[in-house]
C-alpha cells in the first residue's frame, strides 16, 4: 500500500490532474478502512489470524494487478480502495494476535515496537522501489511488484500457530462498539491517535506534491519519504531496549511537540537534503508513537474485545483519512500546501496536553484487559 500510495498520486499529477483530484485519490486508501473497521474486527474476534489474513492477500494483489493492466485515473481509484480496505484488515488481526501474546505491560511495547517495525520498513521499501521502477522502467513495472508483494505475506503467516479463543459468557448482550468510548482514557487515546495519523497523512500527501514542484524525480520523492520510513524503523528498533524505562504518554507528548516545530520549518527546505533532514526527524517522532498507543489500548480494552477495539481505533482514524486528504488538496490549491503543514503543526501542538493526560494509564500494573473508569 506505501507504494501504491506513492506511484498513484504521482501518475495522476504526471497525467494532469490536480493537487484536489491527487488528495481525493489518496482519501480512497482509507474511505475502504472505514466501512471495513469494525465488522473486521469482530471477524478477527471470532476467526483469529490466518483467514481474514488470507482474504487481504487476494484483495491486495488483485488491487495493485488491475492498475497494471488498466493505469488510469479510475481504475487507480479502484486499486486504492482494495490495497487500502486489505491492508487495514491484515493490521486489525496482526494487531489484536500479537496484543494477546504479551504477558504484561512492559511486553506490550516490546512487541508493538517490534511489530510496528513492519510497516517503517514497508514505507521505505514500497515508495523506493516504486519510485525506481517508475523512473527506469514506467508506472506498470511498479504496480506489478505492488502486486507480488502481498504474496510474500501469505508465505510467512500460513504457518502461524492461533492463539486459543477468548470464552465469551453464554447469554451475554451483544456490546456496541461506541461503548468503548465511555472510557475517558479511550477518547483521549482515540483524539491523539487521530492528529499524529494526520500527520503521517499530510506528510505522505505534501511530500509528493512538493517534490513535484520543485522538480524532484520520482527516485528523489521516493528516498525523502524512504527517510521518513527508515528513522521509524530505527526508532522502533531501541524501543523495546528502553521498554520498561519509559512511559507510554511521555513518549506520545514528546513526539507531539517535536511534530509540531517540524511541521514548522519543513515547508521552508528547499532543497532534497534539507526535506530529507525534516523527513528523519519526523520519522523518529512520529515512530516512536504507535508502539505506545498500541500498548496503551491493549491494557484499556477487555481482552475479548481487543479486535473491536482495534477496529473502532481504525476507523475513526480512516474516516478522517478519507475527509484530510481532500482538505489538504483544496486548501493546497487555494492557499498552498505550505499552509496545511503549518494549521497541521498547530493542532498537533495544541493537541499535546491531550496526550500529557494520558498519564494515568502509567499506574496500571494489572494484566492486558484491564479498565481504567476514572476521569
Amino acid at each position: 500500500m506505501a507504494g501504491m500510495r506513492m506511484a498513484a498520486p504521482l501518475l495522476a499529477l504526471r497525467a494532469g490532474y490536480s493537487a484536489m483530484a491527487v488528495g481525493f485519490l489518496l482519501a480512497l486508501f482509507a474511505l475502504t478502512q472505514v466501512f471495513l473497521a469494525l465488522p473486521a474486527g469482530r471477524y478477527v474476534d471470532r476467526h483469529g489470524l490466518k483467514r481474514p489474513v488470507g482474504f487481504c492477500v487476494v484483495a491486495a494483489a488483485l488491487g495493485a494487478a488491475l492498475a497494471v493492466a488498466f493505469p488510469v485515473f479510475p481504475v487507480l481509484c479502484l486499486s486504492a480502495l482494495m490495497t487500502g480496505g486489505s491492508t487495514g484488515v491484515a493490521v486489525i488481526s496482526l494487531q489484536r494476535h500479537v496484543g494477546r501474546a504479551a504477558q504484561n505491560a512492559t511486553e506490550l511495547k516490546k512487541v508493538f515496537s517490534w511489530l510496528a517495525i513492519g510497516p517503517a520498513v514497508s514505507n521505505f521499501v514500497g515508495p523506493l522501489t516504486a519510485g525506481l521502477l517508475i523512473d527506469y522502467s514506467g508506472f506498470r513495472a511498479a504496480f506489478l511488484l505492488m502486486a507480488l508483494l502481498p504474496l510474500a505475506t501469505w508465505f510467512w503467516v500460513r504457518r502461524t500457530v492461533e492463539l486459543p479463543p477468548v470464552a465469551v459468557g453464554q447469554g451475554a448482550a451483544p456490546n456496541k462498539a461506541w461503548d468503548l468510548l465511555r472510557e475517558p482514557l479511550m477518547r483521549r487515546l482515540i483524539l491523539v491517535n487521530w492528529l499524529l495519523s494526520s500527520c503521517w497523512d499530510v506528510h505522505t500527501f505534501v511530500v509528493p506534491i512538493l517534490g513535484h514542484e520543485r522538480g524532484f524525480s520520482a527516485s528523489v520523492i521516493g528516498m525523502i519519504l524512504g527517510a521518513f520510513a527508515i528513522a521509524a524503523a530505527f526508532v522502533r528498533v531501541l524501543l523495546p531496549v528502553f521498554a520498561s524505562h519509559v512511559h507510554e504518554w511521555f513518549v506520545v507528548t514528546s513526539a507531539m511537540v517535536m511534530t509540531a516545530v517540524l511541521f514548522g520549518v519543513y515547508p521552508l527546505m528547499t532543497t532534497p537534503l534539507a526535506m530529507g533532514a525534516c523527513s528523519v526527524l519526523l520519522g523518529l517522532a512520529l515512530g516512536s508513537v504507535q508502539p505506545m498507543i498500541m500498548s496503551t489500548l491493549h491494557q484499556i480494552t477487555p481482552e475479548a474485545r481487543h479486535g473491536e477495539a482495534l477496529g473502532l481505533r481504525l476507523m475513526t482514524i480512516n474516516a478522517s483519512s478519507v475527509m484530510m486528504p481532500m482538505l489538504f488538496g483544496t486548501a493546497g490549491a487555494v492557499v498552498g500546501v505550505s499552509v496545511v503543514f503549518w494549521i497541521v503543526g498547530l493542532a498537533v501542538g495544541v493537541g499535546a496536553r491531550t496526550a500529557w493526560r494520558l498519564k494515568p494509564v502509567s499506574s496500571l500494573t494489572a494484566s492486558p484487559g484491564t479498565t481504567e473508569t476514572s476521569e
